[in-house]
């Protein structure tokens, strides 16, 4: 190898981009997860519901962040999670960890089968028919009232303790830290999938679909396989908030929670994943505290907002106060 060659070589492996490792943001989100815990002993409902949220949103980011499927049939996804954990708790066995693999497959089944047709659409169809997937849904759930229990929601199971020896207590700690450990590893299952090979593949097809099928890529066969992890990931979150909840509702199902969730994604940001753990704890806890204030109009809040992100996006908004930090030195 000539010299020109190593210099060559050395040039093009300084000048690529150094990514972080995988694991540094799940490791963040762990510790920032339990310091809040810690510091907020008295919201632990609350830590756990942004935790559920986060992790909700995150399997949204897959879809429309990183592979460009438009959706807001979404909750279908975490609702048939929650339902098939609710249900395998009140009827088969009350245990956490296998009710939330239930919960997992209930979501990828529901995604690979549904991805199989919708995947074959793109655009304002794909976006409609997403949205009948998910009332289809619901109107069964409503139909089946003698296993969802109808309008008054799923009830009377109680679960078990974690890996057989933590309580759900009535403090909600078990609850708040079950989630985040939950949120972490399946936000790390992500971060690894994104940064692949096959991850770059999505993204590539998400960018321009016309190079990728010139390349030779299976645009379809990886965008299916994406959406059934999005799927399993939502309906992780399902089964989360069946099991800390013990009570599912049709709310679980509606279009409103499938607009919450791409709201939360676009105050976040779509695409980076850590986006979508942002922008859902930080509509969580504005609902929350707006909500409190006043309950009828706090969506006045969330809609100001949401433009205010839409007008000024986060990259202007941080050199602006980058600018006012170096004029005021």
């Amino acid at each position: 190898m000539t010299s020109t060659t190593v210099l060559a070589a050395h040039a093009q492996q300084a000048a690529a981009p150094r990514c972080a490792p995988a694991w540094r943001a799940p490791v963040i989100l762990l510790l920032a997860g339990l310091a809040a815990c810690a510091l907020l002993p008295d919201q632990l409902g609350l830590m756990t519901r942004i935790f559920i949220t986060a992790l909700f949103v995150l399997s949204l980011d897959l879809v429309v962040g990183v592979a460009g499927l438009a959706t807001l049939g979404h909750a279908a996804l975490f609702g048939i999670g929650a339902y098939a954990a609710g249900i395998f708790a009140l009827q088969v066995h009350p245990d956490p960890l296998v009710g939330l693999v239930v919960g997992i497959a209930a979501g990828a089944g529901l995604a690979a089968l549904s991805g199989a047709f919708l995947l074959r659409y793109q655009g304002f169809t794909f976006l409609m028919l997403t949205i009948a997937v998910s009332q289809i849904l619901l109107n069964l759930a409503q139909k089946a009232r003698q296993w969802t229990g109808g309008d008054d929601g799923l009830s009377g199971f109680a679960m078990g303790p974690v890996l057989g020896r933590f309580d759900f207590d009535l403090e909600g700690r078990v609850a708040a830290l079950y989630a985040l450990v939950v949120l972490v590893v399946l936000f790390y299952v992500a971060r690894r999938l994104v940064d692949s090979p096959f991850g770059l593949a999505v993204r590539g097809i998400h960018e321009n679909r016309a190079r990728m099928a010139a390349l030779g890529t299976p645009m379809f066969a990886r965008l299916w396989l994406l959406y059934t992890v999005a799927g399993a990931i939502a309906g992780a979150a399902g089964a989360l908030s069946a099991q800390t909840n013990a009570v599912v509702g049709m709310d679980s199902l509606s279009f409103a929670l499938s607009a919450e969730a791409l709201v939360m994604l676009i105050l976040g940001g779509a695409g980076r994943l850590s986006g979508a753990l942002v922008g859902a704890a930080a509509f969580t806890v504005l609902h929350h505290t707006a909500a409190s204030i006043n309950p009828y109009h706090w969506l006045f809040v969330v809609g100001a907002l949401l433009m205010g992100v839409v007008l000024v996006p986060p990259a202007k908004a941080w050199a602006w106060l980058r600018r006012r930090a170096g004029a005021a030195r």
